[in-house]
């Protein structure tokens, strides 16, 4: 493991670095999982920045990326739109049967897939994929279930955090972060 994320013990390293698709859940890690709205029933969500930039460089090197959301939301397609997720899909109950339907168009197993989730609908994913991640703050009865729990809540950059630990352990990070620092 590189300078830059200490404290990942080396059994999420080895899960990190077979990881060719990274899926998250929205409300809750995307975001703080608060909805609001105006008084003409608009819906405004916020977004942490710092997700958003690894997305490009996660696909940049080779790793799908993409959403599954149990709620349906204009404010989340956009936004999963806006970073050009490969796929994303809204409303969805049964989260591990559209993972499913996914990996076999794909040709990609379980264990090279990891997931973000922080509720009781991603449970069923958590538990099958190969690396399983909550936000620090998801529910205790997610916690006991994943392989990973965030140095952060949800919406304060959970997706970017694992973003970095897969790059970090496919050695990919210390050249993305030269290329900043020395450009």
């Amino acid at each position: 493991m590189s300078q830059y994320l200490k404290g990942i013990s080396q059994e999420i390293k080895e899960k990190a670095e077979k990881v060719k698709l990274l899926i998250t859940d929205v409300d809750g890690v995307l975001t703080d999982g608060g909805i609001i709205y105006d008084d003409r029933k608009i819906e405004f969500k916020r977004f942490h920045v710092k997700d958003g930039f690894i997305v490009q460089h996660l696909r940049k090197s080779g790793i799908l990326v993409g959403a599954i959301t149990g709620r349906e939301s204009k404010v989340v397609e956009n936004r999963c739109e806006e970073l050009n997720f490969d796929f994303h899909y809204h409303g969805v109950r049964d989260k591990l049967k559209k993972l499913t339907e996914i990996l076999e168009v794909l040709e990609i197993e379980l264990e090279e897939v990891a997931y973000i989730g922080d509720d009781l609908l991603d449970l069923p994913l958590l538990k099958k994929v190969g690396l399983s991640v909550c936000p620090k703050d998801a529910m205790p009865y997610v916690t006991e279930h994943v392989d990973y729990i965030s140095t952060l809540s949800g919406g304060q950059g959970v997706f970017r955090e694992v973003g970095d630990i897969i790059l970090d352990a496919k050695g990919l990070l210390s050249g993305i972060i030269s290329k900043y620092a020395n450009p």
